[in-house]
């Protein structure tokens, strides 16, 4: 009978165990090209490069109060285009957010007037906001209704109600008022500070809302059953996701998100304009920095830091020509020419993308 030896068959004392291959070191190019092909790279390289031009050519530019400038251009916005990727990763769009926008704070305004105190009437505001969100995912999802079509109805609704409930007049936005001290000095209440007229307001709350949108389309269920849903809604729904709740709760969010800043923006400049031209101009805004941050408008993918970074570029596009001095004539004229240059690099960057699958 053999008796195999346990010694023989373990490693001595003093050999070494075999290592595991060590990793690749990335060379720098490398780096720089996985970086380039991420969605939100080509963008943030044309950012900069934006930064970068005006800050030569424009001594004020790269200041301290044109930063504060700056802010008004592109935070709201940011919050904006963030609800709407996660419908437009859906394969939908929302075209109301233009209405919600412009009949938010008339709604506040009201429900101040009514007797409700500040911060109640904000909560009681995008409650509605919210409603309205319920009934175009109910009219899109459940009843068929295209998305486009949907919310285009909304969109006229909203802003032929403002237009009637305001008769079309200019009116104050309740807590926004500055007050004056008695040694002459003038400062804002705690609401306005917090809600839009606050300096750096709009950023925190911009930063903090595309933070907790970007973690829940990266890290949690509801955003991957949202890519899910925008990938392949027959596959989603044979594998238990529940596509009409995911589509619906996307349009409360994206409507709850613009009567927020619809709220902070008549905060900030202390007054309600009824003027739908300047909601279009929202809505429009939104998507563009949406798109341009590398949303697909196809569906299936998209990114919230991307749409933040396209608002960015929006902001200092406009915040840039604007110091220039550029005619009014030419300022959408040079604004659409670089949208239409920013989206050619994203289309390429998205080629080199899906050849070489990274990203």
């Amino acid at each position: 009978m053999i008796h195999s030896d346990p010694d023989a068959a373990a490693p001595a004392r003093g050999e070494e165990q075999p290592r595991s291959a060590p990793r690749a070191v990335l060379s720098p190019w490398t780096l720089i090209k996985r970086f380039l092909t991420m969605r939100e790279g080509s963008i943030s390289v044309v950012t900069i490069a934006l930064i970068v031009y005006f800050s030569l050519s424009i001594p004020a530019f790269f200041t301290s109060s044109n930063f504060q400038t700056l802010l008004t251009y592109f935070t709201w916005l940011a919050i904006l285009a963030g609800g709407e990727v996660f419908l437009m990763i859906n394969g939908e769009i929302d075209l109301s957010i233009g209405g919600v926008y412009l009949f938010a704070p008339l709604l506040f305004y009201e429900i101040v007037g009514g007797g409700i105190s500040l911060v109640p009437a904000v909560i009681l505001t995008i409650l509605v906001c919210t409603g309205i969100g319920v009934v175009n995912g109910v009219v899109t999802a459940i009843l068929g209704v295209n998305s486009f079509i949907t919310t285009l109805g909304t969109l006229f609704a909203l802003e032929g109600l403002t237009l009637i409930v305001s008769h079309a007049e200019q009116l104050n936005m309740p807590g926004s008022a500055v007050s004056t001290s008695a040694n002459g000095s003038s400062h804002l209440g705690t609401f306005a500070s917090i809600f839009g007229a606050g300096v750096y307001s709009e950023l925190v709350w911009a930063v903090v809302i595309i933070a907790i949108m970007q973690i829940a389309l990266t890290r949690t269920r509801w955003g991957l059953h949202t890519i899910a849903v925008g990938s392949n809604r027959i596959a989603a729904a044979e594998a238990g996701v529940k596509v009409r709740l995911v589509v619906i709760r996307n349009f409360m969010v994206c409507s709850s998100l613009a009567g927020l800043v619809g709220i902070m923006e008549a905060v900030r400049s202390q007054s309600i304009s009824p003027d739908p031209s300047s909601s279009n101009s929202v809505l429009l805004d939104a998507i563009a920095a949406a798109v341009i941050g590398g949303t697909l408008l196809a569906g299936g993918s998209g990114t919230i830091v991307g749409a933040f970074i396209g608002a960015l570029f929006l902001g200092v596009l406009q915040d840039g020509l604007a110091i220039k001095g550029v005619n009014a004539d030419y300022l959408d004229f040079y604004l659409g020419i670089a949208i239409l240059f920013a989206m050619l690099i994203n289309v390429y960057v998205g080629r080199v993308r899906r050849r070489t699958g990274v990203g």
